[in-house]
């Protein structure tokens, strides 16, 4: 809940633990075994900066956070823990919500060109080797030279072909481009588009910025829902689909400093995919951005099962974290959770490695940074019930939302414009056209020699008979 311009997360009998706005920008991880609250817990920040006028994006992987568009309602759980943390100021309430789908079923759709996506991105949803991405490479190089847009998955394939085709000619210039990296690039772009790959490439472009929207009546944040349930069985499209985002949104907006609150707040559910789903390179992309983009007013939280999950570079970039209840089975288990207890400021009332054993369903130890940005000591609370509905939603009021939103008629309809397949498509035709002009001067040339010979042939048969028979005249003529 937002309240006394402080996000109030959970709460225990003796103490209320906040998140500051201004401080919400130093990033943080929500983490815990399955079915320990994390979807409760992301679910009341989400509400909280949207009241707070900070824009959200969350990505909803079991299709259970659409309810936040519709006011919650009572029921024992909710009611005895309104209760049991004596919150009077509590009420239900709704949120402005938008729905996005990259396959455009439960949302708008998200589309990106292949041009925008870069041969780095799109060789990691390919799973390509490192030859087969430098002859990506060299096929994006080709395109840019040579004017070539490439807008979905039939303008990269026509291009594919086509370079393949001309590999000869290019390959002084570019570098050496074999027939089999070309054919396997091919292989895997069919099983891209089995995936769906389609959806995802064409036109109109999505315009990053459209996820920082506001609502007009009371200035709440827009929560922006990702439905990602069938997006989410294929782990590498789904990572790298929210790498595109994040590095997206980085290039985009523009430095701020320190803000008294984030322009967004950015929420990466089963954040373990971004990381074991990436080659080296792209991990190193990541971290760099995570270090960079607070001071676009940009705060990332990470949703995972364990704190180990991240790599401990972004880890100590994150500045406010929740810890909910791990299991232990074995060793790696209990490592985890000796690290987990290691990351916080030890509360004198607890012992924290205990603590994250045996928290609740619903209870979390929480540190956050205070106004000096220190990390507060850790403390053991409950967290809030959320304010809007639980659960998912019928397709009746998904459908009223969708139609109802503002973006409606910008991204409903795909666009085909004259891109790389239909330019390729002319140039073949042009290139054929001189080739069939020397066919049919060849076979004219051959008609006109014919017909020369026969000619020919036939002056000389007529020559020799009006010879000779001039000759026999003469003859007769002499010895008469």
């Amino acid at each position: 809940m937002f309240i006394n311009n402080k996000i109030l997360i959970g709460k225990s009998k003796d103490n209320d633990v906040y998140l500051l706005p201004k401080m919400a920008n130093r990033h943080g991880i929500i983490s815990g075994a399955s079915g320990s609250g994390k979807t409760i817990t992301l679910k009341v920040l989400a509400e909280s900066f949207s009241a707070c006028g900070v824009p959200v994006f969350l990505v909803d992987v079991k299709g259970d956070l659409a309810g936040t568009c519709l006011s919650g309602i009572e029921n024992e759980n909710i009611d005895k823990r309104i209760k049991d943390l004596n919150l009077e100021d509590f009420y239900f309430s709704s949120f402005p919500t938008t729905f996005w789908d990259v396959y455009g079923d439960f949302g708008h759709p998200i589309r990106t060109t292949i041009k925008n996506i870069g041969p780095k991105l799109l060789s990691r949803m390919l799973n390509l080797t490192d030859a087969q991405e430098g002859v990506l490479t060299i096929v994006f190089k080709i395109a840019e030279d040579e004017n070539l847009d490439i807008i979905d998955l039939k303008d990269l394939k026509a291009l594919l072909t086509y370079v393949g085709e001309k590999r000869k000619d290019y390959t002084l210039q570019y570098g050496n481009i074999t027939s089999q990296s070309i054919g396997s690039i091919q292989r895997n772009l069919l099983s891209l588009e089995d995936e769906g790959g389609d959806y995802f490439f064409g036109k109109p472009d999505f315009d990053i910025k459209d996820f920082i929207k506001f609502d007009v009546n009371n200035g709440y944040g827009f929560i922006n829902i990702l439905h990602a349930v069938t997006l989410f069985q294929k782990p590498t499209l789904y990572a790298t689909f929210l790498l595109w985002l994040l590095t997206n949104l980085y290039n985009t907006l523009p430095e701020v400093g320190d803000i008294d609150k984030p322009k967004i707040a950015f929420f990466f559910d089963e954040a373990h995919l971004l990381f074991s789903e990436m080659p080296d390179h792209l991990i190193k992309q990541i971290i760099q951005i995570v270090k960079l983009i607070r001071s676009k007013g940009i705060g990332l939280y990470f949703i995972s099962q364990s704190p180990s999950d991240i790599p401990d570079e972004i880890l100590s970039q994150l500045g406010n974290r929740i810890q909910h209840v791990l299991r232990y089975y074995t060793k790696n288990d209990e490592k985890a959770i000796k690290t987990a207890a290691n990351s916080f400021r030890s509360n004198s009332s607890f012992d924290t490695e205990e603590a994250i054993k045996s928290l609740k369903t619903g209870e979390a130890l929480i540190s956050v940074q205070n106004e000096e940005g220190e990390p507060t000591i850790v403390e053991k609370v409950t967290i809030l019930p959320p304010q809007s509905l639980m659960g998912t939603i019928d397709d009746i009021k998904r459908q009223e939302v969708i139609k109802n939103s503002q973006f409606y008629q910008k991204y409903e309809n795909r666009i085909d414009d004259n891109s790389a397949y239909e330019k390729i498509n002319e140039l073949l035709k042009n290139e054929e056209a001189p080739v069939k002009e020397v066919k049919k001067e060849k076979t004219e040339k051959k008609k006109t020699s014919k017909i020369e010979k026969a000619a020919t042939k036939l002056t000389n048969s007529t020559l020799n008979t009006l010879g000779r028979k001039i000759g026999n005249s003469i003859f007769k003529n002499l010895f008469k």
